[in-house]
């Protein structure tokens, strides 16, 4: 059973959008939601996670793997190269926008790829319920939601809460990787993390670019808009 961890999540790091899924979305909900997306007791609000959730993920993926995280995994784009790339890990993403997780079932479908389950869901909430410690070989947490505004930072997924969080769930060889195109917020990520005594950089200073991540559209955005590209890894103390 997890032990669970509380993290307030009244602020959260991401905006809510509603919206309609177009008939390609609809179709791969259909089809695929039942088989791939795991559902959780809800909370206060819709996405976030009821304190007594709980996930069998030997059951829910129907065999016993390393489990791996994306928190915030989009259309899909990054979870399905890296569940090509390791078909013999089971992949958890969490998206929080239901026509994302519905295209992330086409996508998923497209390429026949089958280890990997969707939560609709408040991510970093989640970590701290339906994984217990030392669970998780590696988290994702790539272009989180910058938050420029001085007065929203407190929103950033990246604090020194969660990174104790992270270093609680991480397995004793797990890594966190995270990546930004957003050079403040790429300094506060190490700032925060070199403070967290259950974390240590896997190198002396910035990551070499993770050579499984794809480059999504989001990053070629801020690539054509000449922003750099900052990655990071830190291991379990």
């Amino acid at each position: 059973m997890p032990t669970a961890v509380r993290i307030h999540r009244d602020v959260v790091s991401y905006v809510r959008r509603s919206g309609r899924m177009n008939e390609s979305q609809q179709r791969a909900w259909d089809a695929h939601r039942d088989a791939w997306v795991v559902e959780l007791p809800s909370g206060e609000r819709r996405t976030s996670v009821s304190p007594d959730a709980a996930i069998d993920w030997t059951a829910a993926f129907g065999r016993d793997a390393p489990l791996k995280v994306e928190i915030g995994s989009g259309t899909g784009h990054a979870i399905t190269v890296l569940a090509e790339a390791m078909p013999d890990a089971n992949l958890v993403a969490f998206e929080v926008f239901t026509p994302a997780v519905a295209s992330t079932l086409g996508r998923l479908a497209r390429h026949g790829v089958g280890n990997v389950r969707l939560v609709v869901a408040d991510g970093a909430q989640a970590l701290a319920t339906v994984f217990g410690e030392g669970g998780v070989s590696e988290l994702w947490t790539f272009f989180p939601d910058p938050w420029h505004k001085a007065r929203h930072h407190k929103r950033r997924l990246v604090s020194p809460e969660f990174a104790a969080l992270v270093a609680s769930r991480l397995t004793p060889d797990g890594v966190w990787r995270l990546a930004t195109d957003w050079d403040d917020y790429a300094e506060a990520m190490r700032e925060v993390l070199d403070a967290e005594p259950g974390l240590v950089n896997c190198h002396d200073g910035w990551s070499p670019r993770y050579e499984l991540r794809p480059v999504t559209k989001y990053e070629r955005r801020g690539v054509d808009a000449g922003r750099t590209i900052h990655d990071l890894a830190y291991r379990h103390a």
